[in-house]
């Protein structure tokens, strides 16, 4: 039996890394998301610690205590938010939180139906016909509604472990992607990794820009409609409106739903604001935020709505928020080892860069 010449056997080889290499990857995805999320969450907090650093009086040489000072502002932001929308936010959510097996329960055996019903005076045919419906797709609801407690339940243990993984980024960012580059690289390709981890540094501060001036935008124009039409907290709505703009999907419909439910519980022109929110949801998705991305990551309009498009097939929400940083990684990463693509490297973005990681 012959044995596999050196040039087969280095070509097996790598095929097998590369398939472990994505067998971990897979096998560790939620923990890998978590950790790109939180690279992230460091990257925008970095410029609010980096303002607080220069401008402070003492402490300038040392990132902790303005680290702790840009999370303790955003703690207050958040109370400030959820003390003015939903006063007893936290009896709601045990509420909710206790009912959700007997509505599951409901659901099930119909007498949701029923209840329903009765209340908005159905007529017997209605009820009847949708307490079927409930009985007919019984394991479907139950499928969802066990998703959607896996998927809160997995949301709020991201939202306490990003921020606190985002620490150790906004800390040391700097000595661990040099530490990463020295474990990964040799004298002869030293100096070209490390100007590809400056050149990524620059595209994902430019992301986090993007996201945060569609932020501005969408606090701007919900600000604007919700005081034209008279409603109640309209600065705190615009607010949150334009913090939940940097959650894909799931940010826009919790505004849309929370404004228009407070519109219509204070029989302010809801409908209206309604119609609004359609109007802005088209042209962020569709104008406004593929031309942001476009011009800060230089990727064409058209390409940014296809990789959305295709990251929220692929990954749901989570495909969706990492799709553009990944296809604006994949440019970077072209242009610098593609033999045959166009320069586009600026050396004098890349040295300031290098002296802003999170």
């Amino acid at each position: 039996m012959a044995f596999l010449d050196r040039r087969c056997a280095k070509v097996l080889l790598t095929v097998l890394f590369f398939a472990l290499v994505l067998s971990i990857v897979y096998i560790a995805r939620a923990v890998i998301i978590i950790f790109c999320f939180s690279i992230l969450f460091a990257y925008l907090i970095n410029p609010v610690v980096r303002f607080l650093q220069r401008n402070s009086l003492f402490f300038k040489n040392l990132k902790g205590p303005h680290v702790a000072e840009a999370y303790l502002g955003l703690l207050i932001l958040v109370a400030l938010l959820v003390h003015v929308l939903v006063p007893d936010f936290l009896g709601h959510a045990a509420r909710i939180l206790r009912e959700v097996p007997t509505l599951a329960d409901r659901l099930s055996t119909g007498e949701f139906a029923t209840e329903i019903g009765g209340k908005y005076q159905w007529t017997d045919t209605q009820t009847i016909r949708f307490k079927t419906f409930l009985v007919q797709h019984r394991s479907n609801i139950q499928s969802l509604l066990g998703a959607t407690g896996r998927f809160v339940t997995a949301a709020a243990g991201g939202a306490v472990v990003i921020p606190i993984l985002a620490i150790f980024f906004l800390s040391d960012g700097g000595g661990l992607a040099a530490q990463i580059i020295r474990l990964v690289s040799t004298s002869e390709n030293y100096e070209a990794i490390q100007s590809l981890a400056a050149e990524l540094n620059t595209m994902l501060q430019h992301y986090i820009r993007a996201k945060v001036i569609l932020g501005g935008l969408s606090l701007i124009y919900c600000s604007a409609g919700l005081f034209v039409l008279g409603f109640p907290h309209a600065a705190m709505l615009g607010v949150m409106a334009g913090v939940l703009e940097f959650i894909p999907v799931a940010g826009w419909i919790i505004a849309a739903a929370t404004i228009v439910s407070i519109g219509a519980l204070t029989h302010a022109h809801w409908i209206w604001m309604a119609l609004l929110l359609g109007v802005w949801r088209m042209l962020m998705d569709y104008w406004i935020a593929p031309r942001v991305m476009g011009h800060e990551l230089e990727i064409h309009p058209l390409l940014a709505i296809f990789a959305t498009m295709v990251g929220g097939a692929v990954g749901g929400i989570v495909g969706v928020y990492l799709s553009i940083p990944l296809v604006a990684t994949l440019r970077v990463v072209w242009h610098r080892f593609a033999p045959f693509a166009p320069e586009t490297q600026r050396p004098h973005e890349l040295l300031s860069a290098s002296h802003n990681d999170p």
